[in-house]
C-alpha cells in the first residue's frame, strides 16, 4: 500500500476517533441508584438545583436534543430540574495528564479534538480561540431555545430565578473556564468576558503562569500575575475557581479573595484519599472564607460508582464545613463516568436523604449555596468592554 494512501486512512481513523470520542469518554455506571421515593422525588422537584460543573461544550453534539452519548443535554438538564448549570470550558488537556504529576508539554488531546471536529482553524492552536468557540456554541444554543438563559449578572440570575417560579422549564447557562492558560493573548480576558465567561479556574491539570495545579510538576502557589489575576477577576465579577488547584494556590488565593471563592468540581479526602481531592482543612478555610464546594460523582472523587458513595462524601463535607458551604459539582461530560445523568439527580436527592441529611440541608446542597455565592460573585450588570476588547472582536 502506498504511503499517501495509507497516511489518508490515517487520518479517516483520527477523524473517526475524533468525532467518535464522547461515546467512550463520557459514561453513566451501570449500577442502578436507589429507587426514588414519593418524598424524595417531591423534594427534588420542589428544590432549585445547580450544578457548578459541565464540560459538554467540548464535544460534537447537539445539546438542543436529547442523546443517548454523554451526561447533560437541556432536555436531560429540565428532566433532572436542573435550575443553573454551569458549562465550563476545556482548552488544553495533555495526553499523558495525571492526578499525581503533569507535564503541560504532553501532546494534546483537544488538539485533535479540535482538527477531527471541525473548529475554526485558529482554534486549533490558540487556547483562547477554543474557548471563544465552545462559547459561541452556547450562544447559538440559547438561540434556538427560547426558556435557556444565558446568566452573566446579578439581574439575570435574579430573572432565572423568578421565571422558573412560573415555568421550570426555564434552565439557566453560566460560562466558565478550565485553567487560565486559555489567557493566551493580551486581549483573551476581555474577549471571553465579553462572550459571558463568568468564572474561570486558576489551574486545570497543569501549572501555568498564573498558579500552580494540584497535579502539576512544581505545585506552586499564585504568581505576581496570577494575584492580579484574582483581583482583576473579582473586579469584573468573575467567579475564582479553585478546583485544581494546588494547596499552595488555595492558601495564597484564601489570603487575598475579597469575594467568596468556588470549587466547581472536587472529591473529599477523607472518603477518597488522592491529589485531586480536599482535605478537611482546606474544607474548613473555604468554608470560613464564605465559599462552595462542589463535590461531583466520579470515581477520583468519591471511589465509587454509586450515589451512596457521593452521599458518603457529602455527609463527610458537611460535618467538617457545615451545611452552607456544599454543592453539587458534577462533573458531566468531563471524561468521567459517573452514577447517573442530568436526567437522575433526582437519585442523588434520595440518597442524601437516606444517608441522615435533613430535607433542608439537602436544599442547600443542591442548588441554594452555589446560586447564593454565584450571586455575590456576579456583578450586578455586565462591566462595559474596553476598547482593547472591541478591537480583538472586530478582528475576529
Amino acid at each position: 500500500m502506498r504511503r499517501s494512501a495509507i497516511a489518508l486512512l490515517l487520518a479517516a481513523a483520527l477523524i473517526a476517533l475524533g468525532r467518535n470520542a464522547e461515546r467512550f469518554a463520557n459514561r453513566v455506571a451501570g449500577s442502578r441508584g436507589p429507587v426514588v421515593s414519593p418524598r424524595g422525588a417531591a423534594l427534588h422537584r420542589s428544590s432549585l438545583v445547580a450544578d457548578l460543573h459541565a464540560d459538554s461544550l467540548l464535544w460534537n453534539r447537539d445539546l438542543a436534543s436529547r442523546s443517548a452519548v454523554g451526561h447533560a443535554d437541556l432536555p436531560r438538564l429540565r428532566e433532572g430540574n436542573v435550575a443553573l448549570q454551569v458549562l465550563t470550558i476545556v482548552t488544553r488537556f495533555p495526553v499523558t495528564a495525571s492526578i499525581r504529576r503533569t507535564d503541560p508539554r504532553a501532546p494534546d488531546l483537544i488538539t485533535l479534538l479540535a482538527v477531527t471536529n471541525g473548529w475554526p482553524v485558529a482554534a486549533w492552536t490558540s487556547l483562547a480561540d477554543r474557548a471563544l468557540y465552545q462559547a459561541g456554541k452556547l450562544e447559538t444554543l440559547a438561540a434556538r431555545d427560547p426558556r435557556l438563559r444565558l446568566v452573566r449578572s446579578r439581574g439575570d440570575l435574579d430573572r432565572l430565578i423568578a421565571d422558573r417560579a412560573t415555568d421550570p422549564r426555564w434552565v439557566g447557562a453560566l460560562l466558565g473556564i478550565e485553567g487560565a492558560h486559555a489567557l493566551d493573548r493580551d486581549s483573551a480576558l476581555d474577549e471571553l468576558y465579553a462572550a459571558g465567561v463568568r468564572l474561570i479556574g486558576l489551574a486545570h491539570f497543569f501549572d501555568n503562569d498564573y498558579a500552580g495545579s494540584a497535579h502539576g510538576l512544581a505545585k506552586g502557589g499564585l504568581t505576581a500575575r496570577g494575584r492580579d489575576l484574582v483581583f482583576e477577576l473579582e473586579r469584573r465579577g468573575v467567579a475564582v475557581d479553585l478546583a485544581h488547584a494546588s494547596a499552595r494556590t488555595i492558601d495564597d488565593v484564601l489570603a487575598i479573595a475579597r469575594k467568596p471563592t468556588v470549587v466547581s468540581h472536587t472529591g473529599i479526602q477523607a472518603t477518597c484519599d488522592n491529589p485531586r481531592n480536599l482535605s478537611d482543612a482546606q474544607l474548613r478555610a473555604i468554608a470560613a472564607a464564605g465559599g462552595v464546594i462542589g463535590i461531583g460523582g466520579w470515581a477520583t472523587a468519591v471511589c465509587g460508582d454509586s450515589p451512596a458513595d457521593v452521599a458518603r462524601a457529602f455527609r463527610h463535607a458537611v460535618a467538617v464545613a457545615g451545611d452552607d458551604h456544599l454543592a453539587l459539582g458534577s462533573d458531566f461530560d468531563g471524561a468521567v463516568t459517573t452514577p447517573f445523568d442530568a436526567a437522575r439527580l433526582d437519585a442523588l436527592t434520595e440518597a442524601l436523604l437516606e444517608a441522615g441529611l435533613a430535607e433542608a440541608s439537602v436544599r442547600k446542597l443542591l442548588g441554594e449555596n452555589a446560586l447564593r455565592v454565584l450571586h455575590a460573585a456576579l456583578p450586578d450588570e455586565p462591566i462595559a468592554e474596553d476598547a482593547r476588547g472591541r478591537e480583538a472582536r472586530a478582528r475576529r
